[in-house]
């Protein structure tokens, strides 16, 4: 903790909190949460995630733009096909993070 708060002790400029806000509006999304917990394990078409976690898939499509203007996740392509993975491993881990301290009893 000593060393966050040294590191840490200046305060933010304003572009630092704005991205660090965005990540956990990010995060406070349930829709969202599901899915970046399903390209935590493997990386995932649209139609793939639609079907996988019951939800429409232009819904998916909304909440991969969202993630992926916040580098949360980045996605590659195999002919006309989209293949979404996250992108963003520190983000990854909190979110872990919070659903083991969720889960834990």
């Amino acid at each position: 903790m000593e060393d966050f708060e040294n590191n840490h002790a200046q305060d933010l400029d304003s572009e630092t909190i704005f991205i660090v806000s965005q990540t956990f509006k990010a995060l406070g999304d349930p829709t969202r949460i599901r899915i970046l917990n399903l390209l935590f394990t493997k990386e995932c078409s649209v139609n793939e995630i639609a079907e996988t976690l019951d939800i429409r898939q232009s819904t998916v499509s909304h909440q991969l733009r969202f993630l992926k203007n916040l580098r949360l996740v980045k996605y590659r392509r195999e002919g006309t096909s989209l293949y979404y993975s996250h992108d963003d491993e520190h983000v990854m881990l909190i979110l872990k993070q919070m659903i083991d301290h969720a889960c834990h009893s």
